[in-house]
């Protein structure tokens, strides 16, 4: 499975390793991916989801319900 999160749509950026010599070589910075089991009580069932941290907090700051529903429009949530 490809690195991005499920609600946000966050994934990998391209970046420079930078030595002291201030030599750069290509390198990949990757998002806080977390494997995570949401409970959605008006389906009754339970959905994982891989989700960046910050996906995390958004979900236990605005609710799970509202939060997938806002994906879905947006287009990211593949469940």
């Amino acid at each position: 499975m490809s690195r991005v999160c499920q609600i946000t749509g966050k994934r990998a950026r391209v970046g420079n390793n930078v030595s002291h010599a201030n030599n750069k070589t290509k390198r990949r910075f990757y998002p806080n991916l977390q494997k995570k089991r949401f409970y959605i009580p008006e389906e009754d069932k339970w959905i994982t989801l891989k989700v960046s941290t910050s996906a995390i907090r958004t979900i236990n700051k605005n609710g799970i319900s509202a939060v997938l529903k806002k994906a879905r429009e947006k287009g990211n949530i593949l469940v």
